[in-house]
């Protein structure tokens, strides 16, 4: 039984350097694990620029948000054997 490939979305800015660091760590475990992320710029929809205006990065999942500011990897990790 083949499991459906999990989608997550990193919540960034453009010049953020904790977005470049985070979708970096990201790339680096998709050599291994199987998911894809969408990059959302928080600043072209004020709604979104409104929630996560000093948060980003968020990692998210749907509507459940993993992580803030930094991967954390044994959590993300954990999160994908679901």
């Amino acid at each position: 039984m083949s499991r459906e490939i999990m989608a997550f979305t990193l919540y960034s800015r453009e010049g953020c350097h904790l977005c470049e660091d985070m979708m970096r760590e990201l790339s680096a475990l998709q050599r291994d694990q199987a998911f894809t992320v969408h990059i959302v710029d928080i600043d072209t929809d004020p709604d979104l620029q409104a929630r996560y205006d000093r948060k980003v990065p968020v990692l998210a999942h749907g509507d459940v948000e993993l992580t803030y500011y930094f991967l954390d990897e044994a959590l993300f990790l954990d999160y994908l054997k679901r």
